[in-house]
This record gives C-alpha cells, structure tokens and sequence, in this order.
C-alpha cells in the first residue's frame, strides 16, 4: 500500500488559488478513479474535479469557503500505487518555489471551464436543531461530502433544508438528483402537522460562499465604486401588448414567443447611436470610459444557485425574433450551469427584470464596470386620462440607474424618454434609421 498526495492543480489562465466549494468524498471513504471528488471556484468559473486516482481517502484539507493555493495537498489517499511522501496537516500552504514536484495524473473537469460558479454549500442543518449542538458537531465539510449530488443539488438541498445524507439516491452510483429531492418533500401519510403557532428558537448559519460570495463581493464593489443615481419613468404599453400579442398568434412553428424584452433591447439598439457615453464601460483605474459601438447587452437571469449576467452579443444585428432566441438560449445555458467564458462577460449595458414580481419601482445595482442598467418593473391596467378620457391602459415603470461620474442626468433622461417614445408607439422600432 502506498500513498498520494493530490494537489490544487492550475485550473486555467494562471489562477493562483481557488475557493473550495464542496467536497463530495469523506475521510474513511473508498473512491473509483474519475468519481467526483470537489468543486473548486476560481474568479471566472466553478468546476467539478473527479479523482486522478482510486483508494481509500486519509486527509481532507480545507473546507468549503476555504482558499486553496494552486499546488498546495488537498488530500491525500491510500492507494495500491508506490508510497508518496504524505504531507504534515496544515493544509493549503503553497509549493515552496524551486521546489520538484512528482508526477501527478492529471485531475478531470467534469464542467466547463467558463461556466459561472455553482453556489455550492456545505451540509444544511435543520432549522429547528439548537445553535449549540451545531457549534460542537463534526466539519461541514466531512458530513456533507457523503452523498453524491452535483452542485446545483447540493444548493438547493441547503436552500431546502434537506439532509443528502438521508436521501436515496436514484442517479448513477447512487447519484442524488432533483427528482430525489422532490420525492423527500412529499409528506408521508399521517405525518403529524407542527402548529403554525409554535414558537421556534432555531439559528441557521449559512456560510457565505461560492457564487454567494462572488454576487456580494461583485454588489459592494458596484456601489463602493459607482455613484449611481435613479431615473424612473412610467410607459404606456397598451399598442406594444397588442402587437406582441398579434406576433405571437401569427409566427412561425420556428420562431421563438416573444416577451417584452427583445422590444426593449431593440429601443436600446436605436437609442444609443445617439446617447454613446451610456453604452460605455468605465476603467476608473485609468480614467479611461470605452465607448462601444456593438450593443452587447446583459440580461440579468435569475438561476437556482444566485444571480448570473449572459451576454447576447451584437443585438444591433438582430431583429427582435434574434434576440428572443439568443434569450431564451442562453437562460437555458446558464441554468444548466454550461454557459461559456464568454458568455458570461462583456457586456456593455444591462436590462434586469424581476417579470411579475417586478413592483412600482426598483433601483437597481449597475454591473460594473458599465456605466447603465435599465430596470424592467411589472405591466399592469391602470386607469389613465387620455384625450380628456379616463381609459384603462397597460402601464409599466422602467427604473434605471447610471453611473454619475459619466452619465448627466440630462442625458440619462433624454435617453429613458427616447425609448420611452419608440417603446410606446412600436412601429417606430421597426423603421431603419
């Protein structure tokens, strides 16, 4: 028996250390070669790395939110291969410079390089269990990697409060998947009903980690750095509910349905040839604003593990059929955690919706370093005075917000009201300028 030492390898583009996410092996466990073994985060990507080797695993080093260094001993296995020199238990430290390194199998990445991170967490605990008992339990990380789940179901076990431990796992090897997860929230017959009247004293700490820390870290910046100010205007979209409507009804079996966004991302295209300081990307470091011609346009998506930002490239050259499909392709890629590097960044103004649950007005977070973000709210019928008429119009507020130190609010203004107009009398988006 021997044993090897695996080590933090360099996940892409010279990333010096990587955030541990979740470990999916326990120590005292016996683990095939190529079985997943732990999702690491670097500032761009997660990505799920499977055993170089097989044997039985001796040591863990680091927990999920831990910092690794790339080549520093993250675990060590006993293995049937020749004895590996084990390394001392303060884990994590990085490779002394000059130093030789062994020969190591080359570890796989089972997701995709340019993929957003996951927002794996560690074990969730029950709600109802004391703070005390927690505090003296063994190492998240060490319980939570029993079970085989892939990131995104270890995150929503946590958001659920399930237990992957008590889980059968209906997948391959035992593999636990949604529908798993599904069939624990099923009440068993005569289970007994807790009275919503109960008190209850239980504290959940949830380590802030993964995409989770990635979203906060990139928030506080935004607002550190970016004195935004609000622009909130109210549009009649009565005419444009009717055309989409009509669109719908008539498409092809090959055209995608059409929402209010690909309308509102062609008033951007149109608009801003003329308001060229708002589709902008700002280095502040520098003093430098990149006006850009390409209207790459962020959508902001909402997804199991946290808020991500896919790019459709080049929405100036697409008709609103175009960008209803590079939508709804990308929300599928990233939410299948598979979108790429680029398709994830570069983008050089933002629209953010929250659909139904979108409210009267919201004052949304600019996606640094651009310099705009424009805020979609709910559409509802609202009575209005029109022609000296009370009617019921299909209203909806955009709430906007811009970076001050490039964007007057004269112009922020002047663009919001320029959308305004085409977004309320639609055939405007379709005329060539």
């Amino acid at each position: 028996m021997g044993q090897y030492v695996f080590k933090l390898p360099d996940v892409g583009e010279g990333t010096a250390e990587a955030e541990i996410v979740a470990w999916h092996v326990r120590v005292g466990e016996t683990i095939k070669e190529d079985a997943p073994l732990v999702d690491v985060m670097t500032d761009k990507a997660t990505v799920e790395m499977t055993s170089p080797v097989a044997g039985k695993v001796m040591q863990i080093n680091g927990e999920p939110g831990d910092m690794a260094a790339v080549g520093s001993a993250i675990a060590v296995f006993e293995t049937e291969a020749e004895a590996e020199a084990a390394p001392k238990p303060e884990p994590l430290a990085p490779v002394p410079s000059g130093g030789v390194e062994p020969p190591q199998p080359k570890p796989r990445i089972k997701v995709p390089a340019g993929a957003m991170p996951s927002g794996a967490a560690p074990k969730p605990q029950p709600a109802a269990q004391s703070l005390a008992r927690r505090e003296t339990s063994a190492p998240a990380v060490k319980e939570w990697g029993q079970a085989q789940a892939s990131p995104a179901v270890r995150a929503r076990a946590q958001k659920l409060g399930v237990d992957l431990a008590a889980v059968r796992g209906s997948g391959p090897d035992g593999r636990i998947t949604h529908d798993d997860l599904d069939s624990m929230l099923v009440p068993s017959a005569g289970a007994r009903r807790v009275s919503a009247l109960a008190e209850r004293g239980g504290i959940e700490p949830v380590k802030v980690i993964g995409l989770r820390r990635k979203i906060a870290e990139k928030m506080a910046e935004a607002k550190r750095r970016i004195p935004h100010f609000a622009y909130v205007e109210e549009c009649d979209l009565t005419e444009l509910e009717e055309l989409r409507a009509h669109l719908n009804a008539t498409k092809r079996n090959d055209q995608p349905k059409l929402t209010l966004l690909p309308f509102l991302m062609r008033a951007l295209v149109l608009a801003l040839p003329d308001f060229p300081q708002i589709n902008a990307r700002f280095d502040d470091e520098q003093g430098v604003v990149y006006r850009h011609e390409a209207v790459d346009i962020g959508i902001a998506t909402q997804t199991e593990n946290g808020l991500v930002v896919p790019v459709v490239r080049h929405a100036e050259a697409r008709d609103v059929w175009g960008c209803a499909g590079e939508v709804s392709r990308l929300a599928a890629s990233v939410r299948a955690n598979s979108a790429s590097k680029d398709e994830l960044s570069g983008s050089t103004i933002t629209i953010t919706s929250l659909g139904a649950l979108g409210g009267i007005v919201t004052t949304p977070v600019i996606n640094h370093p651009e310099v705009a973000i424009i805020g979609v709210n709910k559409l509802v019928e609202r009575p209005m005075v029109k022609n000296g008429q009370i009617v019921v119009r299909k209203m909806m507020n955009l709430s906007s917000s811009f970076d001050h130190r490039v964007v007057d609010g004269y112009a922020a203004a002047a663009f919001i009201q320029r959308v305004k107009g085409m977004l309320e009398h639609p055939a405007a988006l379709f005329i060539e300028r």
